[in-house]
């Protein structure tokens, strides 16, 4: 099913991109670099031009994704969930969401789960847009670039060290971010 989907998108080409890219930020069940690495196997020329694409319309997606969560997530979680429970995890992601946005963005999670939750938590909607900016221009980026300089035979890395290097940059954000909200508080 999954894969009929991504056909049916595919016949549109730059746009059918951008639909997925943008409806990937809130409902899509299908992340978006799929299609991304699919298109810029038959065009690697173009492939920096497809991250735009993709970039832009899932950055443009985010709010709906945050207003979704602010005004249906949010009543749905608390009729589902103690009223204690909601309290604790707003707390917790008013904590620790830069992070869970930031790499969120980058990794393969489907990212209307960030959109999502950083409108049920109250999250702010400045800091999803900046930590979406950066995680999702670094992921849809890469694959561009990987693509721009070699090719096709960017796959090959891709397929074999996609989630090495995934792991390892989300790994290096988590720790700037870490270090850097140590930083914050000893000069706060």
């Amino acid at each position: 099913m999954l894969e009929h989907i991504t056909q049916l998108f595919m016949q549109y080409g730059m746009w059918g991109l951008a639909a997925m890219a943008f409806l990937d930020s809130f409902i899509s069940p299908i992340p978006p670099f799929f299609m991304q690495i699919g298109m810029s196997l038959l065009d690697p020329d173009s492939a920096i031009q497809f991250a735009t694409v993709a970039f832009t319309a899932s950055v443009l997606g985010a709010p709906i994704g945050f207003l979704l969560g602010k005004w249906l997530g949010k009543p749905l979680l608390h009729k589902i969930l103690p009223e204690k429970w909601v309290i604790v995890a707003t707390e917790k992601f008013a904590k620790n969401g830069d992070a869970a946005v930031l790499i969120g963005a980058f990794t393969p999670i489907p990212f209307k789960v960030f959109t999502v939750l950083s409108g049920v938590f109250n999250y702010s909607l400045t800091k999803l847009m900046f930590y979406a900016i950066i995680g999702r221009g670094l992921k849809f980026y890469l694959i561009g670039t990987l693509f721009y300089l070699y090719g096709k035979h960017a796959k090959v890395l891709i397929d074999e060290y996609f989630e090495i290097t995934l792991l390892a940059v989300a790994s290096v954000v988590a720790a700037i971010w870490f270090i850097w909200s140590i930083r914050r508080k000893r000069y706060a």
